[in-house]
Protein backbone atom coordinates (compact mmCIF):
# COMPACT_ATOMS: atom_id res chain seq x y z
CA UNK A 1 0.00 0.00 0.00
CA UNK A 2 1.32 3.42 -0.93
CA UNK A 3 0.20 6.30 1.24
CA UNK A 4 0.00 9.71 -0.38
CA UNK A 5 0.67 12.41 2.21
CA UNK A 6 -1.34 15.61 2.01
CA UNK A 7 -0.54 18.86 3.70
CA UNK A 8 -4.22 19.67 4.15
CA UNK A 9 -5.55 19.22 7.70
CA UNK A 10 -9.20 18.26 7.90
CA UNK A 11 -10.41 18.98 11.43
CA UNK A 12 -13.54 16.97 10.76
CA UNK A 13 -11.45 13.82 10.31
CA UNK A 14 -9.95 14.07 13.77
CA UNK A 15 -11.36 12.29 16.79
CA UNK A 16 -13.00 14.12 19.64
CA UNK A 17 -12.51 13.49 23.36
CA UNK A 18 -14.99 14.35 26.06
CA UNK A 19 -12.04 15.60 28.10
CA UNK A 20 -9.51 18.34 27.44
CA UNK A 21 -8.17 18.41 23.89
CA UNK A 22 -4.44 19.16 23.81
CA UNK A 23 -4.03 18.60 20.06
CA UNK A 24 -2.31 21.33 18.07
CA UNK A 25 -3.86 21.12 14.59
CA UNK A 26 -0.87 22.75 12.92
CA UNK A 27 1.54 20.24 14.45
CA UNK A 28 -0.60 17.30 13.33
CA UNK A 29 -0.67 18.67 9.78
CA UNK A 30 3.14 18.69 9.64
CA UNK A 31 3.41 15.01 10.48
CA UNK A 32 0.49 13.95 8.30
CA UNK A 33 2.34 15.48 5.35
CA UNK A 34 5.32 13.20 6.07
CA UNK A 35 3.38 10.04 6.92
CA UNK A 36 4.44 7.92 3.96
CA UNK A 37 8.13 8.33 4.81
CA UNK A 38 8.18 6.82 8.30
CA UNK A 39 10.09 3.68 7.28
CA UNK A 40 12.42 5.34 4.77
CA UNK A 41 15.74 5.41 6.60
CA UNK A 42 17.02 8.10 4.24
CA UNK A 43 13.83 10.16 4.17
CA UNK A 44 12.44 12.92 6.36
CA UNK A 45 12.64 10.73 9.46
CA UNK A 46 16.32 9.88 9.00
CA UNK A 47 17.28 11.61 12.30
CA UNK A 48 14.77 9.45 14.17
CA UNK A 49 16.07 6.25 12.58
CA UNK A 50 19.58 7.28 13.61
CA UNK A 51 18.43 8.03 17.17
CA UNK A 52 16.21 4.97 17.52
CA UNK A 53 18.86 2.45 18.74
CA UNK A 54 19.84 4.88 21.49
CA UNK A 55 16.20 5.46 22.44
CA UNK A 56 15.53 1.74 22.53
CA UNK A 57 18.56 1.10 24.72
CA UNK A 58 17.28 3.57 27.31
CA UNK A 59 13.67 2.40 27.11
CA UNK A 60 14.42 -1.30 27.43
CA UNK A 61 16.84 -0.75 30.34
CA UNK A 62 14.28 1.36 32.21
CA UNK A 63 11.45 -1.13 31.67
CA UNK A 64 13.64 -4.09 32.62
CA UNK A 65 14.81 -2.35 35.78
CA UNK A 66 11.36 -1.21 36.87
CA UNK A 67 9.64 -4.55 36.30
CA UNK A 68 12.52 -6.90 37.09
CA UNK A 69 12.83 -8.30 33.57
CA UNK A 70 15.88 -10.11 32.15
CA UNK A 71 16.64 -8.73 28.69
CA UNK A 72 18.67 -11.82 27.79
CA UNK A 73 15.54 -13.97 27.91
CA UNK A 74 13.17 -14.56 25.02
CA UNK A 75 10.25 -12.07 25.08
CA UNK A 76 11.25 -10.41 28.38
CA UNK A 77 8.34 -7.95 28.27
CA UNK A 78 5.66 -10.62 28.04
CA UNK A 79 2.68 -9.72 30.24
CA UNK A 80 3.32 -5.98 30.04
CA UNK A 81 0.86 -3.67 28.30
CA UNK A 82 2.67 -0.78 26.62
CA UNK A 83 1.27 2.37 25.03
CA UNK A 84 3.31 4.33 22.52
CA UNK A 85 1.52 7.67 22.38
CA UNK A 86 2.34 9.59 19.21
CA UNK A 87 3.50 6.32 17.66
CA UNK A 88 4.02 7.63 14.15
CA UNK A 89 4.87 4.77 11.84
CA UNK A 90 5.62 2.35 14.67
CA UNK A 91 9.39 2.67 15.08
CA UNK A 92 9.10 1.91 18.79
CA UNK A 93 5.96 -0.24 18.73
CA UNK A 94 7.54 -2.98 16.65
CA UNK A 95 10.58 -3.56 18.90
CA UNK A 96 8.32 -3.60 21.97
CA UNK A 97 6.09 -6.21 20.32
CA UNK A 98 9.13 -8.34 19.41
CA UNK A 99 10.12 -8.25 23.09
CA UNK A 100 6.78 -9.80 23.96
CA UNK A 101 4.74 -6.82 25.13
CA UNK A 102 1.10 -6.22 24.25
CA UNK A 103 1.39 -2.94 22.37
CA UNK A 104 -1.07 -0.17 21.61
CA UNK A 105 0.18 2.49 19.21
CA UNK A 106 -1.84 5.72 19.24
CA UNK A 107 -1.48 8.76 17.03
CA UNK A 108 -3.60 11.84 16.41
CA UNK A 109 -2.34 12.05 12.81
CA UNK A 110 -4.75 9.77 10.96
CA UNK A 111 -2.49 9.03 7.99
CA UNK A 112 0.21 7.55 10.23
CA UNK A 113 -2.02 4.64 11.26
CA UNK A 114 -2.33 2.74 7.94
CA UNK A 115 1.41 3.16 7.38
CA UNK A 116 2.12 1.58 10.77
CA UNK A 117 -0.49 -1.15 10.26
CA UNK A 118 0.84 -2.23 6.89
CA UNK A 119 4.45 -2.36 8.12
CA UNK A 120 3.46 -4.40 11.19
CA UNK A 121 1.59 -6.87 8.99
CA UNK A 122 4.60 -7.19 6.70
CA UNK A 123 6.75 -7.81 9.78
CA UNK A 124 4.39 -10.48 11.13
CA UNK A 125 3.57 -8.48 14.28
CA UNK A 126 0.27 -7.95 16.06
CA UNK A 127 0.03 -4.35 17.21
CA UNK A 128 -3.14 -2.48 18.13
CA UNK A 129 -2.84 0.79 16.21
CA UNK A 130 -5.44 3.46 16.87
CA UNK A 131 -6.19 6.93 15.52
CA UNK A 132 -6.84 8.53 18.88
CA UNK A 133 -5.44 10.78 21.62
CA UNK A 134 -4.21 10.37 25.18
CA UNK A 135 -7.31 12.16 26.43
CA UNK A 136 -9.66 9.87 24.48
CA UNK A 137 -7.87 6.81 25.88
CA UNK A 138 -8.40 8.18 29.39
CA UNK A 139 -12.10 8.63 28.60
CA UNK A 140 -12.19 4.99 27.46
CA UNK A 141 -10.77 3.82 30.80
CA UNK A 142 -7.55 2.43 29.33
CA UNK A 143 -4.57 1.63 31.59
CA UNK A 144 -1.02 0.54 30.82
CA UNK A 145 2.08 -0.70 32.59
CA UNK A 146 4.27 1.55 30.45
CA UNK A 147 3.61 4.75 28.51
CA UNK A 148 6.20 5.73 25.91
CA UNK A 149 5.86 9.46 25.41
CA UNK A 150 8.67 10.20 22.97
CA UNK A 151 9.16 13.51 21.16
CA UNK A 152 5.51 14.48 21.53
CA UNK A 153 5.17 16.91 24.44
CA UNK A 154 6.88 19.73 22.48
CA UNK A 155 4.20 19.46 19.78
CA UNK A 156 1.00 19.71 21.89
CA UNK A 157 -1.08 22.78 22.67
CA UNK A 158 -1.21 22.14 26.43
CA UNK A 159 1.86 20.30 27.75
CA UNK A 160 0.50 20.02 31.31
CA UNK A 161 -2.89 18.74 30.21
CA UNK A 162 -1.23 16.24 27.91
CA UNK A 163 1.17 15.06 30.64
CA UNK A 164 -1.76 14.72 33.05
CA UNK A 165 -3.53 12.48 30.53
CA UNK A 166 -0.44 10.29 30.06
CA UNK A 167 -0.12 9.94 33.83
CA UNK A 168 -3.80 8.97 34.13
CA UNK A 169 -3.19 6.15 31.64
CA UNK A 170 -0.59 4.51 33.88
CA UNK A 171 -1.43 1.75 36.33
CA UNK A 172 -0.14 2.27 39.89
CA UNK A 173 3.53 1.30 39.78
CA UNK A 174 3.63 2.04 36.05
CA UNK A 175 6.47 3.69 34.16
CA UNK A 176 6.47 6.64 31.76
CA UNK A 177 9.45 7.30 29.52
CA UNK A 178 9.30 10.81 28.07
CA UNK A 179 11.76 12.52 25.75
CA UNK A 180 11.82 16.01 24.27
CA UNK A 181 14.19 18.85 23.32
CA UNK A 182 15.76 21.39 25.67
CA UNK A 183 15.18 25.12 25.08
CA UNK A 184 18.41 27.10 24.87
CA UNK A 185 20.64 28.69 22.19
CA UNK A 186 22.41 25.39 21.48
CA UNK A 187 19.15 23.54 20.82
CA UNK A 188 18.08 26.29 18.42
CA UNK A 189 21.38 25.95 16.58
CA UNK A 190 21.35 22.14 16.49
CA UNK A 191 17.68 21.16 16.23
CA UNK A 192 16.45 23.96 13.98
CA UNK A 193 19.31 25.62 12.12
CA UNK A 194 21.37 22.42 11.82
CA UNK A 195 18.70 19.75 11.33
CA UNK A 196 16.20 21.78 9.27
CA UNK A 197 18.24 24.38 7.40
CA UNK A 198 21.78 23.02 7.02
CA UNK A 199 21.46 19.21 6.98
CA UNK A 200 17.84 19.37 5.74
CA UNK A 201 17.04 16.24 7.72
CA UNK A 202 13.58 17.67 8.46
CA UNK A 203 11.31 20.10 6.61
CA UNK A 204 11.69 23.70 7.72
CA UNK A 205 9.20 24.50 10.47
CA UNK A 206 9.00 20.96 11.87
CA UNK A 207 9.98 22.29 15.28
CA UNK A 208 9.18 25.55 17.04
CA UNK A 209 11.96 26.56 19.42
CA UNK A 210 9.64 28.35 21.83
CA UNK A 211 7.78 25.06 22.39
CA UNK A 212 10.93 23.25 23.52
CA UNK A 213 10.95 22.31 27.21
CA UNK A 214 13.83 22.48 29.66
CA UNK A 215 14.57 19.44 31.87
CA UNK A 216 13.43 21.30 34.99
CA UNK A 217 10.21 22.36 33.27
CA UNK A 218 9.54 18.77 32.21
CA UNK A 219 10.17 17.51 35.74
CA UNK A 220 7.66 20.11 36.90
CA UNK A 221 5.04 18.86 34.44
CA UNK A 222 5.68 15.26 35.49
CA UNK A 223 5.50 15.97 39.23
CA UNK A 224 2.36 18.08 38.87
CA UNK A 225 0.79 15.13 37.02
CA UNK A 226 1.37 12.98 40.10
CA UNK A 227 4.36 10.98 38.89
CA UNK A 228 7.77 10.63 40.53
CA UNK A 229 10.78 11.32 38.28
CA UNK A 230 13.49 8.69 38.77
CA UNK A 231 15.99 9.33 35.98
CA UNK A 232 16.98 11.62 33.14
CA UNK A 233 19.62 11.28 30.47
CA UNK A 234 20.83 13.18 27.43
CA UNK A 235 20.87 11.93 23.85
CA UNK A 236 24.11 13.25 22.37
CA UNK A 237 24.99 13.26 18.66
CA UNK A 238 28.63 12.78 17.65
CA UNK A 239 29.21 14.31 14.18
CA UNK A 240 32.52 12.46 13.82
CA UNK A 241 31.20 8.93 14.39
CA UNK A 242 27.77 9.97 13.06
CA UNK A 243 26.08 8.25 15.97
CA UNK A 244 24.05 8.91 19.12
CA UNK A 245 24.91 7.98 22.69
CA UNK A 246 23.47 8.41 26.18
CA UNK A 247 24.99 10.96 28.55
CA UNK A 248 24.12 11.53 32.22
CA UNK A 249 25.60 15.05 32.03
CA UNK A 250 24.77 16.52 28.64
CA UNK A 251 21.04 17.32 28.46
CA UNK A 252 21.64 20.42 26.39
CA UNK A 253 19.62 19.38 23.32
CA UNK A 254 17.79 16.02 23.19
CA UNK A 255 17.06 14.31 26.49
CA UNK A 256 14.86 11.62 28.03
CA UNK A 257 13.28 11.06 31.44
CA UNK A 258 11.79 8.13 33.35
CA UNK A 259 9.08 8.51 35.99
CA UNK A 260 6.87 6.15 37.96
CA UNK A 261 3.32 6.32 39.27
CA UNK A 262 3.17 5.70 43.04
CA UNK A 263 1.30 2.59 44.08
Amino acid sequence: MKIHPDTEFDEGQKMQSTGTNTIDAGEIAKFEAMAAEWWDENGKFKPLHMLNPCRLDYITQQIAGEFGRDLTRDKPFEGLRILDIGCGGGLLCEPMARLGATVVGADAAERNIPVAQVHAEQSGLEIDYRHTTAEALVDDGEHFDVVLNMEVVEHVADPQGYTDACAALLKPGGLMVCSTINRNPKSYLMAIIGAEHVMRWLPKGTHEWQKFITPDELYGLIEKAGLRPVDRMGFVFNPITWSWSLSPRDLSVNYVTASVKPE
